[in-house]
């Protein structure tokens, strides 16, 4: 086969790429990626090579004619003159919300395409932005085959108690209740878990993604059976930017007492809070662990005690643990987090193996440890990659 799939992860100020080649109709292999970043203030073009090789760079002055368009277009141009060999019939995308309707992956039409418009109130910082490249290369190629792939979808096994808010039934019938998210990296750890350990695989697993968004996943036999994220994605863990679980009372408060507006609400809990709003120094972990202030302390300090308030939360929600899995880019990155995160954890069975902890891994628990701790790297970009190629294999 000389087929080809392109995975298009499009964000609000960013659109990363990953260009596969269709070996055969059941698997894949990645030739290249990157990303462009830095949309609505200076854009900027970046590719690599499996290896990491820079293949080019580009970057745009500020100016009208410098928009997500224009921008998605030279990003699938480029890709359209660097396939060597390959010809690409299909585009996977990574769409945040499929709401109550969708719990697996589609192929977009102009009538699913409008219902994941409707889905954006909850998702509103993230939806329409994933939305947007579909809609600009159906506009530009409408035969082209395009795949949604939802971060909800790995949830929709979670039990009604589990997904359910105390509210009054009509909101429940309404749809507002526990979605879950970040379901693309737990469905590629539930499937790379049986590798490194058979009985976390069959068993009780807590996955931890931890990155600029932060949830966690509790895994019974690979099945998510409950979430750290609810309803939209500010629920559970603090983020980056994102407040994480919160008395709604605060924005009661907040509007009544102080005036504030929903939009004024919606820019505080998603673009001030979090990492950046405790520390008022960043929202980069990476910064904040090479910071001597003692905010910074503050907001680490806050991260990993709720990381391990939620881990306890988690294995009580299955009856038990046997694996805890660390993933994205600081739970795969960062040892001081992970060390931290399995000290305080000690009272459930968890035994650190520090050097291993040093080195990444993958096992960082000790061999007596009656939990075992992984550092398992996630992979959305494949994940989406795979789906699409099942949805295309089928098809022709």
């Amino acid at each position: 086969m000389n087929d080809g799939i392109v995975v298009i992860n499009g964000g609000s100020s960013s659109i990363k790429f990953s260009v596969f080649a269709c070996l055969d109709e059941n698997s894949i292999e990645f030739r290249f990626g990157g990303q462009v970043s830095g949309i609505g203030v200076a854009p900027q073009f970046i590719a690599k090579a499996p290896d990491g090789t820079v293949m080019a760079r580009s970057e745009w002055k500020l100016h009208p004619n410098v928009n997500y368009k224009m921008l998605l277009n030279y990003l699938m141009g480029w890709v359209r003159d660097n396939l060597k060999g390959i010809e690409i019939h299909a585009i996977g995308h990574r769409v945040v919300h499929g709401g109550d309707i969708y719990s697996c992956p589609v192929r977009v039409n102009e009538k699913i395409l409008k219902t994941l418009e409707r889905l954006i109130p909850l998702a509103p910082l993230h939806q329409p932005h994933n939305i947007a490249p579909i809609q600009i290369i159906s506009e530009i190629n409408p035969n082209m085959m395009q795949v949604a792939c939802f971060d909800t979808a790995f949830h929709a096994t979670n039990s009604p108690v589990a997904r359910n808010f105390a509210l009054p039934r009509r909101f429940t019938d309404q749809g507002v209740h526990r979605y879950g998210f970040h379901g693309l990296s737990y469905e590629y750890i539930a499937g790379r878990l049986p590798s490194f350990d058979s009985q976390a695989a069959s068993g009780r697993t807590v996955v931890a993604h931890l990155g600029n968004g932060a949830s966690m996943c509790a895994m019974s036999e690979g099945r998510s059976v409950a979430s750290t994220m609810g309803f939209t994605a500010l629920d559970g863990l603090p983020m980056g930017t994102r407040t994480g679980n919160m008395d709604p009372g605060v924005i009661l408060y907040l509007i009544n007492e102080k005036g504030m507006h929903a939009d004024d609400i919606e820019n505080l809990l998603y673009k001030e809070s979090g990492l950046l709003g405790i520390s008022q120094i960043s929202s980069d972990m990476r910064v904040l662990l090479e910071s001597e202030d003692p905010r910074a302390t503050e907001a680490i300090d806050l991260f990993v005690y709720r990381i391990n308030r939620e881990l306890g939360a988690l294995a009580a929600a299955m009856g038990g643990l046997d694996a805890v899995v660390f993933t994205a880019g600081i739970g795969e990155n960062a040892p001081l987090i992970r060390e931290k995160v399995c000290e305080l954890a000690r009272w459930i069975g968890i035994e650190l193996d520090s050097e291993a902890n040093a080195t990444g891994g993958p096992r960082i628990s000790t061999t007596d440890s009656r939990v075992s701790v992984w550092v398992i790297p996630t992979n959305e970009e494949l994940m989406i990659a795979r789906h699409t190629l099942n949805i295309y294999a089928g098809e022709t």
